[in-house]
């Protein structure tokens, strides 16, 4: 087969391949769009364990019904309680406002013709594209800010820009026992009621200098965090390092953060109509894959987050 001939049958075959996937304008079919979401998922510690929520349209609103007080009252057989001692639930509502992004693969000839001779093109595809998008959401959901000079970061406020309401205050020191138990007394005792579902979510570095603080123990337990990837935790909470957390902030660029929460607190709505659009570039030789899609980061209750700030790497 002549080269010519070979290179077309290699278009037909990518352009079959395609086909289903940009369909409809590039809109990717429900079943697509599920199957794409599942690998933004796996690819991602930090979407493995937050709330994602597949959103019917840019905007949605996340309904909360809270029971905060006190609803039990002493009772009377026969006899119901009155007015003044009926609990009413605290509702709220967030709305996840899902921000629009775009991301850009190029598959060169090679890739192509070994992808299509192993019938697995639309599968790299999807492959490449989620891990690559994942990476990037997960930096955006973590890191993003409004103040920022980054036009990315700049797009939403991320996870550590949201957590306002319990800072604790590190003072330049490294992560030690002292700062997980000042995080864990900061949040509201109604926030502790399940601490097994509750994250030390960090930086990658953080947790490692902790870890080898515990390895410095001259017992079996301290061997094990040496030579294990044993996971650390702190009164029965893990620490949960996450490889996108920040590890150059504050004025010398050597300082993290960590976040104390129920990873389910934190809402990731993402938009179902995820679009790819497929496209040639003959003098170089590739085919340009252009995804679209629109997400959104929040807390359904900013109040259950502790912050500790200021911590050196």
């Amino acid at each position: 087969m002549t080269a010519l001939l070979q290179n077309r049958v290699l278009l037909e075959k990518a352009d079959l391949a395609l086909s289903d996937l940009t369909a409809g304008g590039g809109i990717l079919k429900p079943a697509q769009a599920q199957k794409f979401m599942r690998l933004l998922i796996k690819n991602s510690v930090l979407l493995q364990q937050a709330t994602v929520v597949p959103m019917a349209s840019p905007k949605q609103q996340v309904s909360k019904i809270r029971l905060g007080a006190r609803i039990l009252r002493p009772g009377q057989e026969g006899t119901a309680l009155g007015p003044a001692d009926r609990t009413k639930p605290e509702l709220s509502e967030v709305e996840l406002d899902a921000k629009l992004f775009k991301g850009e693969v190029r598959l060169s000839d090679e890739v192509l013709e070994d992808s299509i001779e192993r019938g697995e093109l639309r599968q790299t595809i999807m492959e490449m594209m989620s891990e690559a998008i994942a990476r990037d959401m997960e930096e955006v959901a973590i890191n993003g800010d409004t103040t920022s000079t980054d036009p990315f970061l700049a797009t939403m406020n991320g996870v550590l820009r949201q957590a306002t309401s319990h800072v604790v205050d590190a003072a330049g020191g490294p992560l030690t026992k002292q700062i997980l138990r000042d995080l864990l007394r900061s949040l509201p005792t109604e926030h502790l009621r399940d601490k097994k579902a509750m994250r030390f979510l960090t930086s990658a570095d953080a947790d490692l200098s902790y870890r080898d603080t515990l390895a410095d123990r001259a017992t079996a337990a301290g061997d094990r965090f040496l030579e294990d990837d044993t996971p650390v935790l702190y009164s029965g909470v893990p620490l949960q390092p996450v490889p996108l957390f920040p590890e150059t902030l504050g004025a010398g660029g050597n300082q993290t953060a960590v976040l104390l929460c129920n990873p389910k607190n934190i809402h990731i709505g993402i938009w179902r109509q995820i679009r790819l659009e497929a496209d040639r570039d003959i003098s170089e030789g590739t085919l340009k894959i252009v995804a679209t899609l629109r997400f959104d980061t929040k807390y359904a209750d900013e109040t259950g987050v502790a912050k500790a700030i200021s911590l050196s790497t």
